[in-house]
């Protein structure tokens, strides 16, 4: 019954899970704010999605990218940034794609075909083409000029347009950054004079962006441009799923069971017992990597129709490693003072998780002095949250440092100083 065909579990970040966790806001964020607000006409700011790895970053945006296609929107593909590459050739391949989508490769108009020849030559040249100012506009002028023109063919076709940069991480290049979001800023803001009943009114286009990356992005752009990217773009921070969100996306498989076509065609269900989907979401501690994960190794470890509690301790063991290099790529990524705060804080016993303490345990002068680290560590990374006594957010590091997880674990799950 169960094969790895037919598992409903995809652990990464290319493909939409059928087995979907939370993430509720931002998905109410695109179908009930922006996306009706934009095909109204009505401006609204990109969204800057950021988070540590496993997060499910950029599987989020593909979930409302699938929503989008679903409603006949035109949807760019993932636009995967390779590290120090030029971003505006790889969006601008994206940008003709969607010309392609509006019809406009087939326009007479010489303009629209200026434009596309323009966006073509910024597609392979990137940035580069700027030096020759013969050839016709800025790259990043060019870029804006045919996403307002894919807009105007949208509003026409009342459909919205979404765009989804992933690993923004990697633009390096201030210059390329700054063209980057000013190209992309320009045609999300700007207001045409549009005939509607009983006169005009002004109007932006249905263009909405998304940018997916790590956390650095943020404190990156809102340092070098500052009002101007706060202006145009709404940041969120991802932080783990709720233990309550994980075992709602489970209920299909304790309630009715899960449907699946064998290899042979015939059609049956799997279930999960209660106990081995408890399991199941006190191992992953929120982390939507793991938890894909694991539902995958779980899923393989057994061929009949019903999973245990033995499936789910098989599949642990299969991907504890996995688990290990995991959470240890999230801390080797982290500056050295952002690790030796938390590294000190897990040491501690939590009653004394107070800034004062940790600075103090952690050899700063003063609580201030490390004040700046543990803003950062909250808003910025969403690893540990602050107040009057702090915590950790990010609930699989606080394990990995304060317990034997992923190893030294029981039925009941590895216990957790926040849980």
């Amino acid at each position: 019954m169960r094969t790895p065909r037919n598992s409903p579990f995809r652990p990464g970040s290319d493909t939409v899970p059928e087995v979907w966790a939370g993430r509720t806001e931002q998905l109410n964020d695109w179908s009930t704010v922006l996306r009706p607000r934009l095909t109204g006409g009505i401006e609204e700011r990109g969204r800057t999605i950021l988070g540590e790895p496993g997060l499910g970053k950029s599987t989020l945006v593909r979930r409302i990218a699938q929503s989008a296609q679903e409603h006949g929107d035109w949807v760019t593909k993932q636009i995967r940034i390779p590290l120090n590459s030029d971003p505006l050739k790889a969006v601008s391949a994206a940008v003709l794609d969607l010309a392609d989508q509006a019809g406009l490769s087939a326009s007479r108009n010489r303009k629209v075909q200026d434009l596309l020849k323009r966006v073509r030559t910024v597609s392979v040249k990137g940035t580069s083409i700027s030096l020759d100012r013969a050839e016709g506009p800025e790259p990043h002028t060019a870029l804006t000029d045919l996403l307002l023109e894919v807009g105007n063919e949208a509003r026409k076709a009342e459909v919205a347009v979404l765009i989804h940069i992933d690993e923004v991480q990697n633009i390096s290049d201030q210059q390329a950054l700054s063209q980057l979001l000013v190209a992309l800023g320009d045609a999300i803001t700007h207001q045409e004079l549009v005939a509607i009943p009983g006169g005009k009114q002004r109007m932006v286009f249905p263009i909405a962006v998304y940018l997916t990356g790590l956390p650095e992005f943020s404190e990156n752009a809102n340092s070098n441009h500052g009002a101007t990217f706060t202006r145009r773009f709404n940041t969120v921070t991802l932080s783990p799923i709720s233990d309550a969100d994980l075992l709602l996306a489970l209920q299909p498989f304790i309630r009715d069971g899960w449907p699946v076509i064998d290899d042979s065609g015939n059609p049956g269900a799997v279930r999960m017992s209660q106990d081995a989907a408890e399991l199941v979401v006190k191992l992953c501690y929120g982390e939507p990597f793991l938890f894909q994960l694991l539902g995958y190794r779980t899923w393989l470890a057994g061929k009949d129709d019903r999973i245990e509690v033995e499936d789910v301790e098989r599949g642990w063991d299969a991907m504890s490693d996995e688990a290990t290099r995991h959470v240890e790529k999230v801390l080797d990524s982290l500056p050295k003072k952002e690790r030796e705060f938390i590294e000190t804080m897990a040491e501690m016993d939590p009653s004394d998780w107070t800034l004062t303490k940790i600075a103090q345990r952690a050899g700063y002068a003063g609580a201030s002095a490390a004040g700046a680290t543990a803003r950062r560590l909250d808003t910025s990374r969403g690893i540990i949250s602050r107040g009057k006594r702090y915590s950790f957010r990010h609930r699989a590091i606080e394990a990995y440092l304060t317990t034997g997880w992923p190893f030294e674990v029981t039925v009941n799950g590895p216990a957790s100083s926040s849980s």
